[in-house]
């Protein structure tokens, strides 16, 4: 979670009257391709608005292409955004308890298991890079981030959720990260 200062959390960033007023997704509904974090979504919007309001947080895929968060906010902003995205959610299908469910060992399993994703993520691009449809052509896009992000940032952002799973709280400019 690269951009805001050491050791902040972004459930503090939520608006006032949030989590009850936008999140009520389930973490058994929970999308496989949901990065580790505290926000996630389980049976959410598969009307595509998600990436309108948060383009570098939210993708589509899985059985019914609903949405999924590929990126943890790193900012402000970028909770707001999410949370604009979850206020889009006919389904309310979005939630951000996921420090409750995650585990170090679930997110190392995730991590292991991140090729089903890059897999996933392979296979939709050509089909949608190609498309006349702009909603999947602008999608491509962010099919693109999460494959260079799943390659770059994310294992240290992923080694710093494991140290707030780990520490109970996000870690400092020079505390020592967790192996993934």
């Amino acid at each position: 979670m690269t951009g805001q200062g050491a050791g902040w959390d972004p459930l503090t960033a939520l608006p006032e009257g949030e989590p009850g007023k936008s999140f009520g997704g389930r973490w058994e509904d929970r999308l496989w391709q949901n990065v580790p974090g505290p926000f996630y979504t389980g049976m959410a919007d598969n009307c595509w608005t998600g990436r309108e309001y948060a383009p570098r947080h939210v993708l589509y895929g899985g059985e019914h292409l609903g949405e999924y968060v590929y990126r943890q906010p790193a900012t402000p902003a970028d909770v707001h955004r999410v949370v604009a995205a979850a206020r889009d959610d006919p389904y309310g299908g979005y939630a951000c308890d996921g420090d409750t469910w995650w585990t170090p060992g679930s997110v190392r399993d995730w991590w292991r298991d991140r090729g089903r994703v890059t897999e996933e993520l392979a296979t939709l691009l050509p089909g949608w890079s190609a498309s006349e449809n702009p909603e999947e052509t602008e999608a491509a896009e962010g099919l693109r981030d999460y494959a260079a992000y799943i390659a770059g940032d994310l294992a240290t952002d992923l080694r710093r959720y494991l140290f707030r799973l780990e520490e109970g709280r996000y870690p400092g400019a020079f505390a020592t990260l967790p192996d993934l």
